[in-house]
C-alpha cells in the first residue's frame, strides 16, 4: 500500500527547470495518470519518485516517510518502461523472476510468484519462451509481469504502450485497467496520449512546461478544463476555439467575432464581465451541430472537409475564415463547397481569457439520474 506525496519539487538539468515546483498527491490504490506533450516533464516526475533522478528541490514522501534520498533499490516501487527491457538471452520466465533472484527469494517462492504472475496475465504458455519469440503485446505482458511479480507498494509506468499498434493498445488499455482493479495497488502511468488517460485513470494531473495545469477526474479534465491549453489538449478531436470579445448588449452577454455573434444566456453567461473583454469562445466539436436548411441563430458557412469515423463524422466548415469542426452522426450527405448552417448547444460552451488561456466559465454540470 502506497500513498505518494509530492512536495515542492523541482527538477532542473542544466539550468534548464523540467519539473517546477511541483505538489501533488497520489492517493492509496489510486490509478493516476500524468499525460501532456513531449518534453513538459511526467517521465522526468516518475524518474523522480522511483529514484532514478534526485529532485533539485522538495520532497517525495510514501505513506509520510521521506524517500527523497533513498536510492531506487529501497524504494517499495517498481517500474514499467516504454522500451520493455526484457533480457534477450533468457526466457520469459527468468525475466519475470529476475528481480526476485537477485532479491534472493527462495527458488520455490520465485517459481510460484512467476507462475501466478504469468496466470494473471494470461501468458503462462510462453514461460519458456525467449523475447525474440514474442510479439509486441506479449512482450508488454512480460514486461508487466516482472513488474507486478513483486509486491510493491506502488507501480510507475513510462509510456508502457507506445510502441504497440492501435488495435493492441486499446487490448493492452483494459489489460493494465483489469490488473490495477486485481492486484489493488497504486498505479502512476505516463503517456502523451490523452484517450489513454481519459480510459484509465481515477485522476489525471495535465503537464505543460513541467508544470500541472490540472489535477482532476478525467470527467472535470473535460467539462471544466482549468485553461485553454487543458481544453486543447484532452478531446479527441480537440476543442474548437474562436478569438472575439464579450460585450453586453440590449440585456444580453454576447460573445462576438467576426466571423460569429452568439448569445450568452443563463448558466452559460459568466457572471461578470472580466477586466479584458477579449475571450476565446471554445466549442467541443459534438457540441456543434449542422443543418442543410437555415435555421433562426445558426451561422452560415461551406463544408470544408467530412470525415467519416464510423457512426459518426468529422466535417469541418469554414465560417468567415474560421474552421469549426463538428462531430454528426452518420449519414452526412452535404460535399465539399456545400452551404451549412452551423448551431452551438447554449448550455455547453466555454470562455477563456484571451491573454492567459485560464477558464472565465465552462458548463454547468449535467445531473444523471
Amino acid at each position: 500500500m502506497a500513498e505518494v506525496r509530492l512536495e515542492g519539487v523541482t527538477k532542473s538539468f542544466g539550468g534548464k527547470v523540467a519539473v517546477d515546483n511541483l505538489n501533488l498527491t497520489v492517493e492509496d490504490q489510486e490509478f493516476l495518470t500524468l499525460v501532456g506533450p513531449s518534453g513538459c516533464g511526467k517521465s522526468t516526475t516518475l524518474r523522480m519518485i522511483c529514484g532514478l533522478e534526485r529532485a533539485t528541490e522538495g520532497h517525495i514522501f510514501f505513506d509520510g516517510k521521506p524517500v527523497s534520498w533513498l536510492p531506487a533499490n529501497k524504494r517499495d516501487v517498481s517500474m514499467v518502461f516504454q522500451s520493455y527491457a526484457l533480457y534477450p538471452h533468457k526466457t520469459v520466465r527468468q525475466n519475470i523472476g529476475f528481480a526476485l533472484k537477485m532479491m534472493r527469494v527462495p527458488k520455490a517462492t520465485v517459481s510460484e510468484q512467476v507462475l501466478q504472475a504469468a496466470r494473471t496475465l494470461d501468458i503462462e504458455d510462453l514461460l519458456d519462451r525467449k523475447p525474440r519469440e514474442l510479439s509486441g503485446g506479449q512482450r508488454q505482458r512480460v514486461a508487466l509481469g516482472r513488474a507486478i511479480v513483486r509486491d510493491a507498494g506502488a507501480y510507475l509506468l513510462d509510456e508502457p504502450l507506445s510502441n504497440l499498434d492501435a488495435q493492441l493498445r486499446v487490448l493492452m488499455r483494459a489489460e493494465i485497467k483489469r490488473l490495477h482493479v486485481d492486484v489493488a495497488r497504486t498505479f502512476i502511468y505516463v503517456t502523451h496520449d490523452q484517450v489513454e488517460a481519459m480510459t484509465m485513470s481515477d485522476r489525471i494531473a495535465v503537464m505543460r512546461d513541467g508544470v500541472v495545469q490540472q489535477c482532476a477526474t478525467p470527467e472535470e479534465i473535460y467539462e471544466r478544463p482549468a485553461n485553454r491549453f487543458v481544453a486543447s489538449f484532452m478531446g479527441s478531436p480537440p476543442m474548437n476555439f474562436v478569438t472575439g470579445e464579450l460585450a453586453d448588449a440590449d440585456g444580453t452577454r454576447t460573445f462576438r467575432s467576426p466571423a460569429l455573434t452568439v448569445p450568452l444566456t443563463g448558466p452559460t453567461s459568466p457572471a461578470t464581465l472580466p477586466d479584458d473583454p477579449r475571450v476565446v469562445l471554445g466549442i467541443r466539436p459534438e457540441d456543434v451541430t449542422l443543418s442543410a436548411a437555415p435555421v433562426a441563430g445558426h451561422h452560415p458557412g461551406k463544408v470544408f472537409v467530412a470525415e467519416p469515423l464510423g457512426p459518426d463524422v468529422l466535417v469541418t466548415v469554414r465560417i468567415e475564415g474560421e474552421l469549426i469542426k463538428a462531430r454528426v452522426p452518420t449519414p452526412f450527405r452535404l460535399g465539399h463547397d456545400s452551404t451549412v448552417y452551423v448551431g452551438f448547444t447554449p448550455n455547453r460552451l466555454h470562455l477563456f481569457a484571451a491573454a492567459d488561456g485560464t477558464a472565465l466559465h465552462a458548463p454547468e454540470r449535467e445531473e444523471h439520474s
